[in-house]
């Protein structure tokens, strides 16, 4: 009989609090703001102190591998005081949270829905400062990893829809329908998107296992057969030009894991041979040993005079979709 009773009690209990959660869930409002913006909770005095000075060497520090410094994030400070209503609904939050125990606490859907809030405490400014740069990795990759699911989503609301790349390349990537097919074979894709003052761009193609050799050299190796892939197929504005690695540029590289994969990642930038055009790319190179070859998928946008981040954060989240077969 006991045990009934505590069951039972067990019981209700579950149900309310699974009423409550799920009355929370409904009550909060979609999130907002611009792609790769978050804003910074935190009083004046400590913003233009070295706390803010912390911060925005973690937050804001250039984005490696663009040709003109752009900050990683655009950082808006909200005092505590005026933290209410419709600027709580920011999808990415950092609060400095002082006179604290020295910590950090990462929880999504505080305020709105997907969000991610990210508090920083501690009793000291210094406390708050080796905080910040103990976990900048982690801060970085949370309010990174946000920004690309929300530019997912945002892309999945009108999806190109073609069977092409599966039936060719086997595998499945997601992107918008305002890009298109610029050239294709049996194992190569060029795909474009017009923007304002030029063109984001995406190539797929595969390599057979023996492309590369896992050595000291494996990112000349990368570049090497990206240049190879340039001058066969991305052409230039004129006679002769085609798409290659700026050489004065030293390439970002470090192995990562795409689809449960183990990958190659390489960040640098492209020019056109013999004419005046250039810009970053993004390529990541994964093994597929099942299919017994590497799939090359990379990212390049052609921006003259604007900001590229955003563009190259886009191509990012385009890659991150990749499903292999």
């Amino acid at each position: 009989m006991i045990r009934h009773i505590l069951f039972l009690a067990w019981l209700l209990c579950f149900v309310s609090c699974e009423k409550n959660k799920s009355d929370k869930e409904k009550l909060l409002l979609d999130s907002s703001g611009n792609i790769n913006n978050v804003s910074v909770i935190v009083d004046n005095e400590l913003w233009k102190g070295n706390v803010g000075e912390a911060i925005r060497s973690v937050l804001a520090k250039p984005v490696y591998g663009l040709p003109q410094d752009e900050p990683m994030f655009t950082l808006s400070q909200i005092p505590p005081a005026v933290f209410s209503g419709f600027v709580t609904r920011n999808r990415t939050v950092l609060k400095i949270e002082p006179n604290h125990e020295a910590g950090i606490e990462i929880v999504k859907d505080v305020y709105a829905k997907p969000q991610k809030v990210i508090t920083i405490s501690g009793k000291t400014r210094k406390d708050i400062i080796n905080v910040l740069k103990e976990n900048e990795e982690k801060i970085i990759e949370t309010f990174k990893n946000q920004e690309i699911a929300e530019r997912q989503r945002q892309m999945a609301k009108s999806p190109y829809r073609s069977k092409t790349i599966k039936e060719k390349l086997g595998l499945d990537i997601k992107f918008q329908s305002i890009y298109r097919i610029a050239k294709e074979t049996d194992n190569f894709f060029w795909i474009r998107k017009d923007i304002t003052t030029g063109t984001n761009n995406l190539m797929i193609y595969e390599l057979p296992l023996d492309a590369f050799e896992r050595n000291d050299s494996i990112v000349n190796q990368i570049i090497k057969i990206r240049d190879s892939i340039g001058k066969t197929y991305i052409e230039g504005p004129l006679e002769g030009s085609y798409m290659t690695t700026e050489n004065a540029y030293t390439p970002f590289y470090t192995e990562t894991i795409l689809d449960n994969k183990p990958a190659f990642e390489t960040r640098g930038l492209w020019d056109v041979k013999n004419a005046f055009m250039g810009g970053p790319f993004i390529n990541y190179t994964v093994e597929d040993k099942i299919n017994k070859r590497w799939v090359v998928v990379e990212g390049f946008t052609f921006a003259p005079s604007v900001d590229k981040r955003n563009y190259m954060l886009e191509l990012e989240a385009i890659i991150r979709s990749l499903k292999i077969d």
